[in-house]
């Protein structure tokens, strides 16, 4: 893994993928702002690996692996990916499961394997749609002369604040024995030999020290051909550090402006601590969830247990999880009932029951109980990894609004530097003094810098994404989530989505003289020993209840007809039509009804029958899930139209849009023919959202405007949809659009906030209030601009206070 070291704007991550980009032979390269990293497509027969990493070292980025040690598998395919990274959180956040077994490169041969890290954790690895990616090791303490090399560039929240900090010490006495100062609060500093060179001397010390990380970010800018903030800052400082030493030696007659550089850089480097501490602040909840993993897992062998780091586990290893603890891998239960805390990665925020055969995921917290899993999913292929990889993705991707943040902070550059040259000039014609027409120049080149323009949008997607990731909604596109503020349909895929794709009692009919729940007990014994999915529907009803299934004798199957049983020493028989025909089976008017309603809506109707009686009548169908009511409800209120898709009959799905409140219903639908219904709504002019699995409904899904894959399970990285969901709940589909449409909305705030600041400031700074005495020191522009980048800075954080 290669960092990248100056993530602190929209330029400097312009000016990384403008710069790799340029090199022949490289395909792509998309850089994270939240996460700090970059990928790297490239063509392995135009570029060799060192060429880009060349290029790299040029930028000022440093690697966290010699060259020499690129895995031998890079030279062996067409297109490859490689990860441009600069920081461990950052390297954490895409190695969702750090410290999980995967074996290396060298031993494998695999490109998706991670690389083990010098700690002993392994880095996650993932392939993508078009090449593969490979993940390298952090540095360790052998490649300290890289470190040293990247904390030069002074792009981290800790280098700002301690650059700040002997910044403001060293300004403390400029202001204290500037002339101008003394003049205006009406003191005399104490004098004494050399004191009137105190404030040249160390407002150069100043110049030099804390505003080296604007001149060195300026020049890359000016090299790349992408000026930007730091251009606009290195431009006010420089012009005001050699005004005033000329003026200072005798050369003109003027006033120096030493207390208002020394204070402008030390404002400037405040201003930058802050900013970059919000962005680091951005993707805190999702360091803190790659960092749920223990480290170490009990594993349960024929000699006993043993205490082994997770990056030994395998695939069928039997562990143990006492209560408590982090599950350390994916898995599924195999002995033990207890309660998991799912919340870090699906957002559900009550426990959920765990029994044998149930999954559990890596990284979730067991209950009261304990619990034996056997190991289906470790390092890249647990559910967190993919989590993981989607949000990096998500991140990465650029929405239209960062596209036109983009532009106009590149255009608010070149016009800064126009505002600046244009003041200057106007006041000399004017006849202003020199040093007051300077002033007046680099006050609108500090107050028109493009910070929180650069910030507006970025921070809002880091903070979004990570909000939708916490709460179960995984963004693959940032495209697809803002536009889902747009939908006006949704289209669901009936089975398994607005259903469970599961058999269940849903309506029922008992005779006079026997209780619901003895009649379900009674039916769930006689067909706990058959294998039919709808004998497993009634049991699994019962068990839903708390009903406990007795145990029956004399289990029998009738060919055609049913099944019979003894409960209780009494013998019942269970089956359709059939069975009644067969028997001679009187039937209440009730039940009857009950039968016909159940026919009528394409659903099963089952007898419970005993002494050639029917006692009861279940109607069992694909049941429906109890949150799609809520749903749908909710997509109405937003004013969305629903329309659900089927191969179901015309019956079946009438009846469970009917049950629901569904607007549109399309039955015996063909997998293949879903995609030419979305185009039909689309046809209409509907903005279209397709919720489905993402493996029979992929076609449907990608042709719609927003693709979501609901109910992903295991396998996050769902290639079909814009949108993933963790869990299998239709509430979830709300859930997006709210997302999207606070996201827009902050996104728009902070464009406004950013953009309206500089309408207002510049020509305020170039002095057009001057004959009404008002008038902005360059210390009080960067002030102002600093503020506005706060500022923007609070309201994205405000984001997180968003309930979905």
């Amino acid at each position: 893994m290669i960092k990248v070291d100056d993530m602190l704007s929209v330029w400097s991550l312009d000016e990384v993928e403008r710069r790799i980009g340029e090199v022949p032979g490289v395909e792509s390269v998309t850089v994270n702002f939240a996460a700090k990293n970059a990928t790297v497509r490239y063509d392995e027969t135009r570029v060799a690996v060192s060429d880009i990493k060349s290029t790299v070292h040029e930028l000022g980025l440093q690697s966290n692996r010699p060259a020499e040690d690129a895995p031998p598998e890079v030279a062996a395919t067409k297109d490859h990916e490689d990860h441009l990274d600069d920081s461990e959180p950052a390297a954490a956040l895409l190695s969702a499961t750090q410290k999980s077994g995967v074996e290396t490169p060298a031993a494998t041969h695999d490109a998706h394997a991670g690389h083990e890290k010098h700690d002993g954790t392994v880095p996650d690895a993932s392939k993508s749609s078009s090449g593969s990616q490979t993940d390298t090791p952090e540095p360790s303490s052998d490649h300290a002369g890289h470190n040293s090399h990247d904390k030069h560039q002074g792009h981290s929240p800790e280098k700002f604040r301690d650059r700040f900090w002997l910044s403001l010490a060293v300004t403390v006495p400029v202001v204290i024995w500037s002339a101008p100062i003394q003049d205006l609060l009406g003191y005399q500093a104490p004098a004494f030999p050399g004191s009137d060179w105190m404030a040249p001397v160390l407002s150069t010390v100043v110049f030099l020290y804390g505003g080296l990380v604007f001149l060195q970010g300026a020049w890359r800018e000016l090299r790349d051909r992408l000026p930007g903030m730091m251009t606009l800052i290195s431009l006010a400082i420089t012009v005001a550090f050699i005004f005033s030493w000329v003026v200072q030696l005798g050369l003109i007659d003027s006033m120096p402006l030493w207390w208002e550089l020394a204070t402008l850089v030390a404002i400037m480097l405040l201003g930058h601590w802050i900013e970059m501490r919000s962005i680091n602040q951005a993707q805190g909840a999702l360091k803190e969830l790659a960092k749920l993993l223990p480290d170490t897992a009990t594993r349960i062998t024929d000699t006993g247990e043993e205490t082994v780091d997770i990056s030994a586990l395998r695939n069928g290893d039997l562990l143990l999880v006492r209560p408590g603890e982090s599950v350390p891998a994916d898995g599924v239960v195999r002995k033990g009932m207890s309660a998991i805390d799912e919340a870090m990665i699906t957002g559900e925020s009550r426990p959920v029951k765990k029994g044998e055969g149930d999954e559990v995921i890596a990284a979730t917290i067991n209950g009261e109980g304990s619990l034996r899993i056997e190991v289906t999913g470790t390092g890249d292929k647990t559910k967190l990894s993919g989590i993981m990889r989607l949000v990096a993705d998500a991140q990465t991707s650029k929405s239209r609004s960062q596209h036109l943040a983009d532009r106009a902070a590149r255009m608010l550059t070149v016009a800064a530097i126009g505002a600046a040259v244009l003041t200057f000039v106007a006041w000399q014609l004017l006849g202003a003094e020199l040093d007051f027409a300077v002033v007046r120049m680099v006050t609108v080149l500090v107050i028109a810098c493009p910070h929180a323009l650069g910030l507006a949008v970025p921070l809002v997607v880091a903070i979004s994404t990570t909000l939708g990731a916490r709460n179960g909604l995984l963004v693959r596109d940032r495209r697809g989530l803002e536009e889902a503020r747009n939908l006006d349909t949704v289209i669901f895929d009936k089975t398994g989505t607005l259903t469970l794709g599961e058999f269940r009692i849903v309506a029922s009919s008992v005779a006079k003289g026997l209780g619901e729940d003895e009649a379900l007990r009674i039916a769930s014994g006689i067909e706990a020993e058959s294998q039919h999915p709808i004998a497993r529907g009634i049991v699994k009803t019962a068990e839903d209840k708390g009903i406990a299934v007795p145990s029956a004798d004399g289990f029998r199957a009738i060919t055609g007809k049913g099944v019979a049983a003894t409960i209780d020493g009494v013998e019942y028989h269970m089956g359709g039509p059939a069975l009644l025909k067969a028997e001679n089976v009187d039937v209440p008017p009730a039940l009857q009804a009950a039968s016909e309603a159940a026919a009528g809506n394409g659903q099963a109707a089952i007898y419970l029958v005993q002494a050639g009686k029917a006692l009861a009548v279940y109607a069992v169908a694909d049941a429906i899930r109890e949150e799609s009511r809520e749903a749908i409800a909710a997509l109405h209120e937003r004013g969305i139209e629903v329309a659900m898709l089927t191969g179901d009959a015309q019956a079946v799905a009438d009846a469970v849009a009917k049950e629901l409140g569904i607007d549109t219903v399309f039955a015996e639908v063909l997998p293949d023919d879903k995609a030419s219904k979305v185009r039909e709504l689309q046809a209409q002019g509907k903005k279209v959202a397709m919720i489905g699995d993402g493996v029979n409904d992929a076609p449907a899904l990608a042709t719609a405007d927003i693709g979501i894959a609901i109910g992903a399970g295991a396998d996050v990285a769902v290639e079909a949809g814009h949108i993933v969901l963790v869990r299998s709940d239709p509430r979830d589909i709300p859930r997006i659009i709210t997302l999207s449409r606070v996201t827009y909305r902050k996104m728009k705030q902070n464009l406004w906030l950013a953009a309206g600041y500089n309408i207002f400031a510049i020509p305020l700074a170039a002095g057009v209030l001057a004959p009404w005495g008002i008038l902005l020191t360059p210390a009080v522009g960067a002030i102002l601009m600093s503020a506005s980048t706060v500022v923007v800075a609070i309201n994205a954080q405000l984001l997180k206070r968003v309930k979905l």
